[in-house]
């Protein structure tokens, strides 16, 4: 291992920490954001393009599955390339991608340059949480503290997408959502060359091209299976012939990362209690929240009739609950260790989609929005105490990793909640959200008993 900083002491140290979260938010935002600002974009690209809300489907998805395929692998390259070299080569590729979508010509140009988009943010991402991790040292309160306002960016972006969507609509066309990622791109690179440290990086080892391989076929295959069988049905061979693909390539994919010298998911993460428990919640989390912003931009467009800046302004108190609890939930982690704080807010996230489970298109703004409060109050409390918690059971070296294992299973398990939703909305939206709504406060539910008692060996950090 080669070491390329010193560690900053003092006053030097407080303003490294606060531009790494700057700017390693920066890059959580644009990730975000195009999660979430596509989906009020999504009935002026079907006209446009000519598509349903399968292509629609693909549209959202596409950007998940490249993300959540390419996380290990990324991750990987951060620790031994440096993070902060995979941060800006990450931000430079999504930016252009972004340019690319800007300027698609059609439904399969798009796609293609949202699958590019995924690949940077893959890069990106575990990267700049392990610029963020290397920013403060073994200082857990520090990390706790810097994860919760790094959520909270990521949050603000994904529950502002809607809204700056809705915004840009009308005046400039749907083009304008991609666009807009262009300066914040721009500056996040400049920041981050000027601003930030490079990290200690691990000798390099042969690519684990097999894994990314399988990765790649299980996930593409299984979600593309669930999205089909909106219009195919689940007796289709076509639907059973992609699930089986997907779990024979999950099953050989594990084969194959247990006998790798330097695999791509190394599979002695997963011998932590406390590392399984994180990650599951991550799982869960991002199923329910990714699938229930697609259906809901649906219900606001197609049941409520709203205008697209309507439809944004409607997820407008969603979002500001997101943000204050991200904060809380990162001084709540600091201050009394991750397992209540991702406890509590994975409860408060149940009863907020149970809530849920009753809405009709008739519902009110108040009585609708007072759900969707809670849903967010608990997730945005349960998210910073999960991340902090699985950064801490990994070595720093190994943190990209760790951070794209863990980002990995959050953007596979959004892209098929957007499958599994956009599914049961496709005939019925209104019933097929109530389903999704209670799917969604019984997995919630689950994780957080789970949470509750699997936290409790994260107490003692791991360090080899």
């Amino acid at each position: 291992m080669t070491s390329k900083s010193h560690s900053p002491t003092g006053t030097h140290r407080a303003a490294s920490l606060s531009w790494a979260i700057f700017v390693t938010s920066l890059g959580f935002v644009v990730v975000q954001l195009d999660v979430s600002i596509v989906n009020v974009a999504l009935p002026a690209i079907s006209s446009a393009l000519h598509t349903g809300v399968g292509g629609m489907q693909w549209v959202v998805d596409m950007y998940t599955l490249a993300f959540a395929a390419c996380l290990l692998s990324a991750g990987a390259i951060g620790d031994r390339i440096g993070a902060r070299r995979g941060f800006v080569i990450g931000t430079a590729v999504f930016t252009l991608a972004s340019m690319g979508c800007g300027f698609a010509p059609n439904l399969a140009s798009l796609i293609a340059a949202r699958a590019v988009q995924g690949i940077g943010a893959a890069l990106l991402m575990p990267c700049s949480l392990a610029l963020l991790n290397h920013a403060c040292r073994d200082d857990a309160p520090a990390r706790a503290k810097a994860v919760g306002l790094w959520t909270a960016a990521g949050g603000v972006a994904l529950s502002a997408g809607p809204v700056i969507g809705g915004l840009l609509l009308h005046p400039f066309g749907w083009r304008s959502i991609f666009l807009v990622n262009l300066p914040i791109g721009v500056l996040a690179i400049w920041l981050a060359l000027r601003r930030t440290e490079e990290t200690d990086t691990q000798e390099k080892q042969q690519f684990d091209i097999a894994g990314l391989l399988l990765a790649v076929i299980a996930l593409l295959a299984g979600t593309a299976a669930v999205i089909e069988s909106g219009s195919r049905g689940w007796q289709s061979p076509v639907v059973w012939i992609g699930l089986a693909i997907s779990v024979i390539g999950l099953v050989v994919f594990v084969v194959v990362e247990s006998r790798q010298r330097a695999p791509m998911l190394p599979l002695k993460f997963f011998s932590d209690l406390s590392f399984n428990v994180a990650t599951g919640v991550g799982l869960v989390v991002n199923f329910a929240l990714y699938g229930t912003i697609f259906v809901l931009s649906l219900y606001f467009q197609h049941v409520r009739h709203e205008s697209p800046i309507d439809a944004g302004l409607a997820f407008l108190p969603f979002m500001l609950a997101i943000i204050v609890a991200n904060v809380v939930g990162g001084r709540l982690a600091a201050s009394f260790g991750p397992r209540w704080p991702m406890t509590a807010g994975l409860a408060i996230g149940t009863i907020g989609f149970a809530c849920l489970g009753h809405v009709g298109a008739q519902t009110g703004f108040v009585d609708l929005n007072w759900r969707l409060v809670l849903v967010s109050l608990g997730i945005g409390l349960a998210a910073p105490p999960m991340t902090a918690a699985l950064l801490s059971r990994v070595p720093r070296a190994q943190s990209g990793v760790a951070s794209g294992v863990l980002n990995t299973v959050r953007q596979a398990a959004g892209a098929i909640g957007v499958a599994v939703f956009g599914t049961l909305a496709a005939s019925d939206i209104v019933g097929g959200m109530r389903a999704a709504f209670v799917t969604s406060a019984v997995l919630l539910l689950l994780i957080a008993c789970l949470a509750a008692v699997g936290m409790r060996q994260a107490k003692t950090p791991r360090h080899s």
